[in-house]
């Protein structure tokens, strides 16, 4: 037989690592520098087009079945989660998941003013902050003691504490994929939303058992529902009053998550290896900050407002649904019943603060 040559082996396409906040979507195959820059911008097309198309998918699933927006769209994530073998993909799913995020973040400014904190009253507003705090605490602890980690812990309370799961997928990217994987984001994802929409049925419930004015029942359920929709839903399904009360103490929480992001960001530095050479303010908390100012001098439209909540809405959604379809699954299916433990502590916490507060300030 004579000789012959073997073609050339193909370069192996491994999964996208990603940097931490400091740093861009690390793909394995970078683009070419003489590469013209519209083939570059078409290679998001891909990931952006199955991410959208699983974003509607989500919203006609929650708007005609009354199911949460973003769980629904963590799940058909998870179901579309076998197209992240495609390399074509990994450009679009890595901007929708990190870059669109950011700017809902952003856009959440414009939903939040200062004078709804101040309206809030200070005693209240000092309240909130030591919950958010006490919170975070506990699933940290949880976390340490359960051996999963303080950032996970983090990523855990914080979700709780502030606004399910946006909170979760800010302090996500402000914790970096280094300390935090896509298998332990989505998990936070899943048990943050389930125990919101638990408590989004039962918490009204007890509210009316326990005897609570409508002023505390409010403040009970914007202080301890995670998500913005399903605490403003739950505080309307008691009443003007209710709905109102909840929708302030709900905001107040919202705002506070631009201070949580930067005091995260500060105390863990770019290398997750030592306390010197704190990180600079990442550029989404600043506009996040500058849009509340705005917003609080001045009246905006009623247009802008509804635009801002509808983009801040679509933007969490499609960063969800691409968290969902990257997420690796047999390091997701590796974590156990353990990793929810942070999760149900906080929640638990949360609800008891939040009703002692309820009793003693109202």
């Amino acid at each position: 037989m004579g000789e012959f040559e073997l073609p050339p082996p193909r370069p192996i396409r491994t999964m996208p690592a990603a940097a931490d906040l400091f740093g861009d979507l690390l793909e394995v195959e970078k683009p070419r520098a003489d590469a013209p820059s519209r083939i570059r911008a078409l290679d998001y097309l891909p990931g952006l087009g199955v991410t959208g198309i699983a974003a509607l998918a989500a919203a006609w699933l929650g708007d005609h079945y009354g199911a949460p927006l973003m769980l629904m769209g963590l799940l058909i994530g998870l179901a579309f989660n076998f197209l992240n073998a495609d390399a074509r993909l990994h450009a679009g799913l890595g901007f929708a998941s990190k870059t669109l995020l950011r700017w809902g973040i952003v856009l959440v400014g414009l939903q939040v003013t200062i004078w709804q904190i101040a309206a809030l009253g200070w005693t209240s507003f000092a309240v909130i902050g030591a919950m958010i705090v006490l919170v975070m605490g506990t699933g940290t602890l949880v976390s340490r003691g359960l051996g999963l980690g303080v950032a996970f812990g983090t990523l855990a309370g914080g979700s709780v504490a502030i606004c399910g799961a946006s909170a979760a997928l800010a302090l996500s990217t402000a914790l970096g994929e280094k300390r935090v994987n896509q298998a332990q984001l989505t998990l936070v994802l899943v048990a943050v939303s389930a125990a919101s929409a638990l408590a989004m049925s039962t918490y009204p419930i007890l509210a009316q058992a326990i005897g609570l004015s409508p002023h505390a029942a409010g403040f009970l359920l914007g202080a301890s529902i995670h998500d913005v929709a399903q605490a403003l839903g739950a505080g309307y399904s008691l009443g003007e009053v209710e709905g109102q009360t909840a929708a302030i103490v709900k905001l107040t929480r919202v705002a506070l998550l631009a201070p949580t992001l930067l005091i995260v960001t500060l105390m863990l530095p770019k290398d997750g290896d030592t306390k010197s050479g704190a990180a600079p303010v990442p550029w989404f908390i600043v506009a996040f900050l500058v849009l509340t100012a705005l917003n609080s001098m001045m009246v905006l439209p009623a247009e802008v407002a509804r635009a801002a909540k509808l983009g801040t809405t679509a933007l969490l959604l499609l960063a969800v649904v691409a968290t969902g379809i990257r997420s690796p699954m047999h390091l997701l299916l590796q974590q156990g019943w353990r990793a929810s433990m942070p999760v149900v502590a906080a929640t638990l916490v949360s609800f008891l603060l939040a009703l002692g507060a309820a009793i003693l300030l109202f």
